[in-house]
């Protein structure tokens, strides 16, 4: 499968290209130069709909990593203004399959951390009123709406906090409710690529990617089920007492 990725030098970008490289051919976009890459690689701002719509030709499918969080407008164009130009260009290059990403407040922010348990990602969107959860939430709108006009389906996958087991002293014991491993992470992925469209509930679908810990804040259950995707490491060490 022919697989364009934006934001593929962000930090997750490198998992996912590990991932994926043995089972698809892989086109990298970034807005930042990308050295030492055996992939075919091409700078493209996201905000930019003619620089998508170009970098899709001839792709199967298209994994959406960008992000910027903290500037206004930027954000914006990245998030939700990027989502649009990705599904218009799925649309225009008759591309079937997108694979998004973002934060787990995209669906679950504030007003369900605070007070609820078993949280799964087909609860009504509170995003709450941070500028990364509002942008990322309009960016999954976007791919919503489109994916009710147009056949194209879009697998969603939610993250939050990243961890590298091989270097637990820099996390000490502040370990989220919604955490997970790059590598666990970056097999989510796979699947997403691989599952046959038709068997999704819906065109548009979203699964949170977090590992399996006691306290039943979330709900990773539909990943499990719908993708097949499993975590392999719970990080006990970071959630035990010693």
């Amino acid at each position: 499968m022919n697989v364009l990725v934006l934001g593929a030098n962000g930090m997750l970008g490198p998992h996912v290209v590990r991932a994926l490289e043995g089972e698809h051919d892989l086109r990298l976009t970034d807005v930042a130069d990308l050295h030492d890459t055996p992939h075919e690689y091409r700078r493209v701002d996201v905000s930019d709909l003619d620089a998508v719509v170009a970098a899709a030709e001839g792709m199967d499918a298209i994994v959406n990593l960008s992000v910027l969080r903290h500037d206004r407008q930027l954000a914006f164009d990245v998030s939700a203004r990027g989502a649009y130009n990705m599904m218009a260009a799925a649309v225009e290059r008759g591309i079937k399959r997108v694979v998004n990403t973002g934060p787990h407040f995209t669906i679950a922010g504030p007003t369900y951390e605070r007070v609820d348990y078993e949280i799964g990602p087909d609860a009504p969107p509170q995003p709450g009123a941070n500028l990364y959860a509002l942008t990322k939430s309009l960016g999954q709108e976007v791919c919503r709406v489109f994916s009710e006009n147009h056949e194209v389906h879009v697998l969603t996958l939610l993250f939050y906090n990243f961890i590298d087991p091989a270097d637990a002293s820099r996390y000490g014991q502040d370990v989220t409710p919604y955490t997970v491993t790059w590598e666990d992470a970056a097999q989510a992925f796979r699947p997403a690529l691989t599952i046959e469209l038709d068997s999704l509930p819906s065109r548009c679908e979203v699964f949170y990617v977090f590992t399996d810990m006691p306290h039943g804040r979330f709900s990773n259950e539909k990943t499990k089920r719908v993708l097949g995707w499993q975590p392999t490491d719970r990080l006990e060490p970071f959630w035990t007492k010693q």
